[in-house]
């Protein structure tokens, strides 16, 4: 029998997000034994603590483990739950985890799978040193700030990098635990999962969840003064180097600078800043899609549609008929 390992966190967590995964693929185990005749349930599934004491959150609620993390000599899957709160404390609360961790991947080859805010502690291990992680949207800027040599994919809810997952937040574990059950227990019962909760299946990007409100949590004053400067004149035609002149820095500092500060280059951060408007546009009223571009600022609309699809994950129409009320309604 295999085992799978659903890590249960010391300090602060989320409930749902240990829980849910935990029933699913219970779910599922139960469905393939008996889809297949089995005499047995081809995994072992255990919450795994530090400890078997219960560890309670948010102080309403209580998780015992099954296990701990010396119950389990070998894991083929380690799901790594989300932690919340403060950061630095967590990693302090978990270290054991992040040892335990590294060791069975290393000396017994587990996969790995961390759940929204879980890629710290994965990251903490240095396993995706020089690889592709996903995390929560919220997190990103302090997940790239914390961890340069590590490729945050942003839009994806789910990363797979030879045997290492990782999944974007909240809810959208649902999902990355409805592709982890295909890829342990196949197609059909993850099909059978997804009826049964009525989870869509292969959703894949969190891009048209994503809320920019732009990078601020650093101490660069001058590019603080560029990026209020941007999103106070986003609808108008806005130059780089006039930017960098007004804030006083030559180009390549000004460049150098920004990209360190908000994870994003100025160019970027301007598309980002005028999307965003566009969405609430696209979500409060009723104007076309043309006079949405103008609004902030385009004049091509095919430069327009390609930029919004990008950093929202659908074309413009479909975002206004998706989050518009009023054209859902229609």
């Amino acid at each position: 029998m295999k085992q799978i390992s659903i890590i249960v966190p010391s300090g602060n967590s989320i409930v749902d997000t240990i829980i849910a995964p935990y029933n699913m693929l219970k779910m599922a185990n139960s469905h393939y034994k008996r889809k297949n005749n089995l005499d047995e349930h081809p995994f072992k599934i255990d919450l795994v603590g530090l400890s078997k004491e219960p560890v309670l959150y948010q102080g309403l609620f209580s998780v015992a483990p099954t296990a701990t993390i010396h119950d389990v000599e070998r894991s083929d899957l380690i799901i790594v739950s989300p932690i919340s709160g403060n950061v630095d404390e967590a990693i302090q609360y978990n270290l054991e985890f992040i040892k335990w961790i590294k060791s069975q991947r290393i000396e017994h080859d587990a996969e790995i799978a961390s759940l929204c805010k879980g890629a710290f502690l994965l990251a903490e291990t240095g396993l995706v040193n020089g690889k592709s992680c996903a995390t929560h949207w919220t997190a990103h800027d302090q997940f790239q700030q914390r961890y340069p040599e590590i490729t945050l994919i942003p839009d994806k809810i789910i990363c797979e990098d030879n045997g290492i997952y990782s999944s974007g937040g909240a809810y959208s574990i649902l999902n990355f635990t409805l592709y982890l059950i295909e890829r342990y227990f196949g197609r059909e019962t993850a099909i059978w999962c997804s009826k049964i909760s009525e989870i869509e299946i292969d959703r894949i990007s969190q891009s048209e969840f994503i809320i920019f409100s732009g990078q601020k949590d650093h101490s660069d004053e001058s590019i603080k003064r560029a990026q209020l400067h941007i999103e106070k004149n986003y609808q108008d035609k806005l130059n780089v180097d006039e930017i960098a002149q007004m804030v006083h820095l030559n180009a390549r500092s000004f460049l150098r600078r920004f990209k360190k500060a908000t994870s994003n280059t100025p160019l970027e951060y301007i598309q980002r800043v005028k999307i965003e408007a566009a969405k609430k546009k696209l979500e409060s009223t009723a104007k076309t899609v043309l006079e949405v571009m103008y609004e902030i600022g385009y004049n091509d609309e095919k430069a327009f549609r390609m930029t919004f699809r990008k950093y929202s994950g659908l074309a413009p129409k479909e975002y206004q008929r998706k989050y518009n009320r009023e054209m859902a309604v229609a």
